[in-house]
């Protein structure tokens, strides 16, 4: 078997730090709004995709619909969403978000826009399309390891 060369190893060093750094400070702004990374995700979900069922949300998350049923008790306790019968399908619920649910899912949007502006500010547009072109295929390796499983 041959040796890995050095800078991959260096180059996904860097990605574990990155993943560190960039998970706590994600972890401090959901947490300054009261949410954890489940509920963010359930209403960055519906910021993009707007009103859907609860079973295309849970499939969206790729979690089970009895997960995704807690996660909307709890968001819809503080608020952040709504569950009405479907217009169509009476045997579904549609879940959106209300107008706090969307303020604050617009303040997660505007956080990570001003932390994009920051990390990125002055890097060449050239230089950028190949660090995400790296980061997509980076990406993409890591979801067919983790789909195949451990062999």
């Amino acid at each position: 078997m041959s040796e890995e060369p050095v800078p991959a190893r260096a180059s996904l060093d860097r990605l574990f730090e990155l993943a560190e750094v960039l998970g706590a400070m994600m972890q401090r702004g959901m947490a300054e709004k009261g949410l954890t990374p489940a509920r963010a995700g359930v209403l960055w979900a519906l910021f993009q995709d707007g009103p859907v069922t609860q079973r295309a949300l849970a499939t969206r998350l790729g979690v089970t619909p009895r997960n995704v049923t807690g996660l909307l008790d709890a968001l819809q306790e503080d608020g952040l969403v709504v569950r009405e019968p479907h217009p169509t399908d009476r045997r579904a619920t549609l879940v959106s978000l209300t107008g706090e649910g969307r303020s604050t899912a617009s303040a997660l949007r505007g956080g990570r826009d001003e932390l994009a502006d920051l990390l990125f500010a002055g890097v060449p547009a050239d230089q950028l399309d190949t660090f995400t072109a790296t980061l997509a295929q980076v990406t993409g390796r890591l979801r067919a390891v983790g789909a195949a499983g451990p062999e």
